[in-house]
């Protein structure tokens, strides 16, 4: 080739735009899909989310960027939940989160193949989404919030607060609670009858059912509430609160956010640090380790609140002892 005929070639070849690297190549954005338990417009699922997302951008995941989010919202509703699984599923998103029982369910009902991390499981064993807490051996990993055993402290600490209680009722929903109800219920009955409390197990499915359950538990003197962790009563909590403020009955819920809207007491796993504890996983599925190999992480961060002037409405007097132990108190 003469010398004038590679000049010419060169020249061309610089005239063209460059090609990009592997390096200059724009970031695959991956996908994450989010079936959430709990209604979109609860502050408390916001702020959960809001926690989720920062936990992603601490660790380089920008949602618009080099991620995207499908978030899907069934609010204590196994029906709307499978539909939205089966949606979400369609989408073919990188891993999945699921936030509930519920939604976890729907979410491995629909597919054993894609990751799934879930959030706020109480017996993951039991419901079948891993074969062990050490060693999932499944398709799905995640971080449970409760161990039955707290239902023994509920209501131990509702006897401090009203040591005149004869009755405690546990109120649930058996299509959304863990094991159907039997997760907190079998445990809580042999602790109840020790404490010289009779155990009631409250079984609802609607609002119309909730206020049945609670005037029942009213109409005998010494009767008081527990209620359980499940995505149908934090949906319904207001009408929860509402209800044991009119008629009088000493209650204890499980999430933080409970007591500060009016509820007396509250004792349980601070459920906006779950969700920013679980974007760590869903980084590391993201880059290749398999859920199989992610132990199921248990909660580490509990909050105990107490309502003083909840508990001025009902005639209560909380022990000093209680309130130097509450890590919160709303006066």
């Amino acid at each position: 080739m003469s010398r004038r005929r590679f000049l010419t070639l060169l020249g061309a070849a610089l005239a063209l735009p460059p090609r990009l690297s592997a390096a200059q190549q724009p970031a695959q954005i991956r996908r994450i899909g989010m079936l959430i338990g709990y209604a979109e417009n609860d502050p408390e699922t916001q702020a959960r989310l809001a926690a989720f997302r920062q936990g992603l951008d601490h660790l380089g995941w920008r949602e618009g960027r080099n991620v995207h989010i499908d978030y899907r919202f069934a609010p204590a509703s196994p029906d709307q939940a499978q539909l939205f699984a089966k949606e979400l599923v369609a989408l073919r998103p990188d891993v999945l989160v699921g936030n509930s029982t519920p939604a976890t369910a729907a979410l491995l009902n629909v597919t054993r193949t894609i990751p799934v991390v879930f959030v706020g499981v109480s017996d993951p064993v039991g419901s079948g989404f891993v074969t062990s807490i050490a060693r999932p051996g499944s398709s799905s990993t995640g971080f449970t919030n409760f161990e039955p055993s707290l239902t023994g402290k509920w209501l131990e600490l509702l006897k401090e607060i009203a040591p005149g209680i004869a009755r405690a009722a546990v109120i649930f929903n058996p299509k959304t609670a863990p094991g159907g109800g039997s997760f907190f219920l079998d445990p809580f009955e042999s602790i109840a009858r020790s404490l010289a409390v009779k155990p009631i197990a409250a079984s609802v499915n609607d609002a119309a059912e909730i206020e049945s359950a609670v005037t029942g538990v009213a109409q005998e003197s010494g009767g008081s509430l527990i209620v359980m962790p499940d995505a149908f009563t934090t949906v319904h909590r207001q009408l929860i609160i509402l209800l044991a403020a009119r008629h009088g009955l000493p209650a204890i819920y499980p999430y933080r956010y409970q007591a500060v809207e009016g509820g007396l007491m509250s004792y349980g796993v601070d459920t906006v640090d779950l969700l920013r504890r679980a974007a760590p996983y869903v980084d590391r599925i993201l880059k290749g380790e398999k859920p199989a190999d992610l132990p199921v992480q248990a909660p580490i961060k509990f909050e105990f609140v107490v309502n003083l002037r909840t508990a001025k409405v009902l005639g209560l007097g909380v022990p000093p002892t209680l309130i130097a132990r509450a890590d919160e108190v709303i006066e």
